[in-house]
């Protein structure tokens, strides 16, 4: 079903690119605040700060751009950390995300909402106890792309810059099958931007 819903998505993208009014051209910054939630996360997971940034394209869909078509290509550091006493764990997850969004641009206030494709392109795990830690950077635990979600809202001044709001949901487990088992864990972020439309 998901697969399916992807599929619509981007059939629906490649139409509104080729109806497209005007096209802008965005740069992008921020921070996510990061976890791993689902039926198989530890129970002790916290969230973790990790960078966000990239460029993003507008195309309008009708006049003064009200409703546009947003596909970005960002980078972004998501994961999580447990704290069990003196023994904290990190898990850093690199990927590069793919949204592809409706956004409505209200004169000022604008919502977006879309699905995203994540490739992962590193991971490092990291255990601390006291003095000691160990480290590894392996990525066949982990599944390389991550399907997901993404709403947000958010504020663009009429002179270029905006503020942002979002929240991504991955619908693809973080890591991979064991014995033919899914592991029902997924990338859960909030994330906070700021950007910069060129050319307004």
């Amino acid at each position: 079903m998901k697969k399916v819903f992807f599929s619509l998505v981007l059939v629906a993208g490649v139409s509104g690119l080729a109806q497209a009014q005007s096209v802008q051209i965005g740069i992008k910054a921020g921070a996510n605040l990061a976890t791993i939630s689902g039926d198989d996360a530890d129970q002790n997971n916290k969230n973790r700060v990790g960078p966000i940034g990239g460029v993003a394209f507008q195309f309008g869909l009708a006049p003064k751009n009200f409703i546009a078509l947003q596909p970005e290509i960002l980078y972004s550091v998501k994961g999580t950390r447990t704290e069990n006493g003196a023994v904290e764990s990190k898990l850093t997850l690199h990927y590069l995300d793919i949204p592809v969004l409706l956004r409505i641009n209200a004169d000022g206030p604008f919502f977006e909402l879309g699905p995203q494709v994540g490739v992962l392109v590193a991971a490092k795990n990291e255990l601390r106890s006291g003095s000691s830690s160990i480290s590894g950077t392996d990525k066949e635990p982990y599944n390389t792309v991550d399907l997901g979600g993404v709403a947000g809202v958010g504020y663009q001044f009429s002179s270029g810059p905006s503020i942002g709001i979002r929240y991504n949901q991955g619908f693809t487990p973080i890591y991979k099958d064991i014995a033919g088992n899914k592991v029902k864990a997924y990338n859960s972020v909030f994330q906070f931007q700021l950007g910069y439309l060129l050319g307004r």
